[in-house]
């Protein structure tokens, strides 16, 4: 059986991998050869049960590679620290912000680049970042507005995985509330502000630029509709939580009558 034909025109094959196993999407398929031309798969062939004259050979089971599509990469830095002891979602935000605190765009390089590369090392060849740690300490933008943007788009390079950084709007501390003082760093103060701020960010090989609409409680309602056009324009992802906890649903409701 022959999945697609080996390519006849376009870009030449560049590599040939011969898989003992390979996942097809639906089951294991034995002696499995994958032509590769312009970084992408041109042709699944099996029935193949030896490698091919200059193919890199693939034991074991070789699965595609997986997406993480939604990652916080300082998230990482909470590991070990979030369940000691009962809790909410209200009392691991408390820890959240303490490390949110601390980082720098130098730390915060580091950091998601030992995260990316943990999912690089787990089969994790592409992910979407929900990034919304923006600006300096006390809200104060960086000489380069998006420093920590460019640092995750830079380590997930150096981790060689691919990344879709969505710049997350995130304005609110709760429906009718203004940030506190944790979320100073998140915010852009209006949609307006974060579509400029987002407008500066640039893709490349390995990265595409995405937005986010951090939770209806963090974009008040009215500001909703500038976040998904400038996603809409770009034709970028638009991605959200939309039903985070319980008790933000209790406050949407009340706030306007549905839930998210």
């Amino acid at each position: 059986m022959q999945l697609t034909p080996p390519p006849t025109g376009g870009a030449p094959v560049t590599a040939t991998y011969w898989a003992s196993h390979a996942w097809l999407g639906t089951h294991v398929e034995p002696g499995v050869v994958l032509d590769i031309a312009g970084g992408r798969i041109a042709a699944v062939r099996t029935g193949v049960h030896a490698p091919p004259p200059g193919a890199t050979a693939l034991r074991g089971l070789t699965l595609p590679g997986l997406a993480n599509t939604h990652s916080h990469a300082f998230h990482r830095a909470l590991r070990s620290t979030t369940q000691a002891g009962a809790g909410t979602f209200w009392t691991w935000r408390e820890l959240m912000y303490r490390v949110a605190a601390l980082l720098t765009p130098d730390t915060y390089y580091d950091l998601a680049r030992a995260t990316y590369a943990e999912m690089a090392l787990a089969g994790i060849t592409s992910v979407g970042e929900f990034h919304y740690l923006h600006h300096g300490p006390g809200g104060t933008p960086y000489d380069h507005p998006n420093a920590m943007g460019e640092a995750l788009v830079a380590a997930a390079g150096e981790a060689g995985i691919r990344i879709t950084l969505l710049d997350t709007a995130y304005l609110a501390a709760g429906f009718g509330e203004k940030p506190n003082r944790h979320q100073l760093r998140f915010s852009d103060t209006t949609a307006d502000a974060w579509a400029e701020r987002a407008s500066l960010l640039k893709g490349g090989d390995h990265a595409l630029i995405g937005a986010a609409v951090h939770s209806v409680r963090a974009v008040p309602a009215g500001q909703l509709a500038t976040v998904a056009a400038w996603a809409r324009e770009r034709e970028a992802p638009l991605h959200v939580h939309l039903s985070e906890q319980t008790a933000e649903n209790d406050a949407c409701a009340a706030a306007h009558g549905c839930t998210p």
